[in-house]
């Protein structure tokens, strides 16, 4: 236990293990003080409530009280920063304006339906209109994880967004190409700049952040594979290098022949850059970067990558299309769908299968004309 600033208010940081993983945890608790005195009478008060077995769990008071001075500080470094800034924006724009006021435990099923109710009707910030299906069932999930923690804190007796009724979230066709359109775009951005990491996305299925963050040290081309072992990410346009999203991201993945030639010429043409922009180079080891050899900021990426697609007439498509566009191929190439999951990261095949379903009433004719041929012969 200790105690803590953050901002204009003095924090007590209490340590804990966590009871479903026994991993240990940070939980704090504001004094609602700018004093340091105040927080360290605080601590001395829970160590003696905690000395004789009792409860150290302060009242939570309402919900954007919980919200931002006990679960956001809680789950911060738990999350990948993207996560975490998502679930603070939805916090402070879709549930402290809305039922924040509303004490903790008042929280029910009905006032959270209520809210996904008003959001779908007039929840854009810009008063046009209300917010997506997903948009709001992202809401939820939200709300859910904090009211969980709330109740394994002790805090809450159930989970009120148990009993909430989210809005179905409509399946959105993925954007992708066809074999023959990705060959044509491939053949469009010869000897472009961006021509190696568009390649290496589309012959991989490599996330963007993934791709912009491989270094040359995470490349064996005598070997033909690659190592992901981070990512950078875009938040707010502010760049952070964070790890692969889940275990199964930090990965290996085998590359083409063709693949593997342009890395090698990508490289030699950036150890030329390198010799010409001699102490102006800026040493990141990063595979793409600009002619400086500063590495290639994600939402400049994404913009010269659709400014490509739109010069080349071919259909819209966006950096991670050529993530869905791989696996597409892969699976209507009747490749092992496990074998397709792990390439591309994912934390099991049935997300794989979930998320690539319009392909598989192809793969189960496959297999039904694979089991007839055997049973029935020619």
């Amino acid at each position: 236990m200790s105690v803590q600033k953050k901002g204009n208010v003095w924090y007590v940081v209490l340590e804990e293990s966590d009871p479903n993983t026994g991993r240990r945890r940070q939980r704090w608790i504001a004094t609602g003080s700018p004093r340091k005195r105040d927080a360290l009478d605080e601590e001395t008060r829970l160590k003696a409530q905690r000395l004789v077995g009792i409860n150290v769990v302060p009242p939570a008071g309402n919900l954007t009280v919980f919200l931002f001075d006990s679960w956001l500080p809680s789950i911060r470094s738990t999350v990948r920063p993207s996560t975490y800034q998502s679930y603070e924006q939805i916090v402070r724009t879709h549930l402290s304006p809305h039922i924040g006021s509303t004490p903790l435990k008042a929280i029910s099923p009905v006032m959270l339906n209520q809210l996904y109710a008003s959001l779908l009707e007039h929840g854009r910030l810009d008063g046009r209109g209300g917010l997506a299906p997903k948009s709001v069932r992202n809401v939820h999930i939200v709300i859910h994880k904090a009211l969980r923690d709330a109740v394994r804190w002790d805090l809450l007796a159930r989970n009120p967004a148990d009993l909430a009724d989210p809005p179905l979230v409509p399946r959105r066709e993925l954007k992708t190409w066809t074999p023959e359109q990705l060959a044509a775009f491939l053949e469009y951005v010869r000897g472009d700049r961006l021509e190696p990491a568009v390649r290496l996305t589309a012959m991989t299925g490599m996330r963007r952040g993934e791709v912009l963050g491989l270094r040359w040290s995470d490349i064996d081309l005598t070997a033909g594979r690659l190592s992901i072992q981070q990512a950078r990410l875009s938040i707010a346009y502010e760049v952070v290098v964070s790890e692969p999203k889940t275990v199964k991201g930090r990965r290996s993945v085998v590359l083409d022949s063709e693949t593997v030639a342009q890395l090698r010429n990508h490289r030699k043409h950036q150890l030329e850059e390198r010799l010409a922009a001699g102490e102006l180079w800026y040493e990141s080891d990063a595979v793409f970067t600009d002619e400086l050899g500063r590495p290639i900021h994600p939402d400049r990426f994404t913009k010269l990558f659709v400014k490509l697609v739109e010069s080349s007439g071919m259909e819209r498509l966006t950096p991670h299309g050529l993530r869905h566009t791989h696996a597409t191929i892969a699976l209507q190439a009747n490749r092992n769908p496990k074998v397709v999951s792990e390439r591309l990261g994912h934390a099991n095949v049935s997300i794989t299968l979930d998320t690539y379903s319009h392909v598989t009433p192809g793969l189960e004719q496959d297999v039904a004309d694979a089991v007839a041929q055997l049973v029935d012969g020619d």
